[in-house]
């Protein structure tokens, strides 16, 4: 559970200090207050990654040197004991710096086991129509929190990658280009491998959660699409002459997908928005029971400007389905939708200021 929360020169704000209760507290404000980069700070310096961006420095408020986020948790372990723990983290072009209980970290291991978390967002709807990246990513980080080697095997796959394609597009040898074929076929293995399970595991979770939600059964499928077939080394070597006048990579999970289909037609081109936004929460849901499931801990639960797009029925079905004993950090222009029968914290952001407020019951 998230008990502190400090940012410094973070997306809009100078200083900010968020004291978020258990359970469910809710962020109201007006569009562009930063709402969402509280939440989006909330899972930076827990997971290390922003859920908005693929580059940490979009999170470094205009004109300052680095950005910084400190929180404290209150981590309740297997045998239902709880300790308390400090996380720090800094960021400062192109170096990061971490911190636990006021310890530097040379790596992220440690770092990375304290706190798990569930994103859901409205943008969540492009995982469903959007392009194949949007997929990957959403499977990177939710495979990362379940698997602990999973990060250092797409951050080693990545570099190959860069390097390799950085060759083919000038032109180099092949002797040269092929020299990456080992460490990208290693690491990539790991990932196809890691991808390939969570996908399995997934499957049924989306459909009971596609139920939960909607309220009655669809026919769904999800489907993991490798981006290459058999050993990957053998598809490299396959591949040759095609990314050599292509001058790119063509084979290995960097074109892997996920798809998914509703009452056998493909969800992105022929379900209807509402069914393609259920069908997108249902997929965070699946995510957040599955992370569960895996490593035995609740994730926090970052809920962006969800439940406003949603009608009344659904609306209610996943906030019943939820974990029960998750803390949830919901934001919201409005409170007019909430069933007087949810309780909570109120907060309410305006001009970078954050301060609790007494709804009437």
């Amino acid at each position: 559970m998230l008990t502190d929360l400090r940012l410094a020169d973070f997306r809009c704000f100078e200083q900010l200090r968020f004291e978020p209760a258990a359970g469910t507290n809710f962020l109201i404000g007006a569009n562009a207050q930063g709402k969402t980069s509280i939440l989006e700070a909330a899972c930076v310096v827990a997971r290390l990654q922003s859920p908005r961006t693929s580059s940490l420095a979009e999170v470094v408020r205009h004109g300052r040197p680095g950005a910084a986020v400190d929180a404290r948790l209150a981590v309740a372990t297997a045998d239902e004991e709880t300790f308390h723990t400090h996380l720090h983290f800094r960021y400062e072009p192109p170096k990061r710096s971490l911190a636990i209980d006021s310890v530097a970290q040379t790596g992220t291991a440690d770092y990375l086991r304290v706190a798990r978390v569930a994103w859901f967002s409205n943008d969540d709807l492009e995982i469903i129509r959007g392009s194949a990246s949007k997929r990957r990513r959403a499977l990177d980080f939710l495979c990362s929190q379940i698997d602990p080697v999973y990060l250092r095997h797409l951050r080693a796959y990545d570099r190959a990658l860069r390097s390799r394609n950085a060759l083919l597009k000038d032109g180099r040898p092949r002797r040269e280009i092929e020299a990456f074929d080992p460490i990208l076929s290693d690491h990539g293995e790991a990932i196809l491998a890691a991808r390939a399970g969570a996908s399995l595991e997934l499957a049924p979770l989306i459909v009971q959660a596609v139920q939960d939600i909607g309220g009655r059964q669809e026919a769904v499928a999800t489907r993991y699409l490798p981006g290459s077939e058999g050993p990957l080394i053998d598809a490299l070597a396959a591949t040759r002459a095609e990314e050599s006048r292509l001058r790119q990579t063509i084979a290995g999970p960097h074109r892997d997908d996920l798809a998914m289909e509703l009452n056998g037609m493909e969800a992105a081109r022929f379900a209807s928005e509402g069914q393609q936004r259920t069908l997108a929460i249902a997929l965070k849901l699946a995510q957040t029971r599955l992370i569960m499931a895996r490593t035995g801990q609740t994730p926090l639960l970052l809920i962006d400007d969800v439940f406003g797009e949603l009608d009344p029925a659904r609306r209610q079905n996943l906030l019943a389905h939820l974990p029960p004993d998750a803390q949830r950090l919901i934001t919201t222009t409005h409170l007019d939708w909430l069933d007087p029968s949810l309780q909570g914290s109120v907060f309410h952001l305006e001009n970078s200021r954050l301060s609790a407020i007494t709804v009437p019951s």
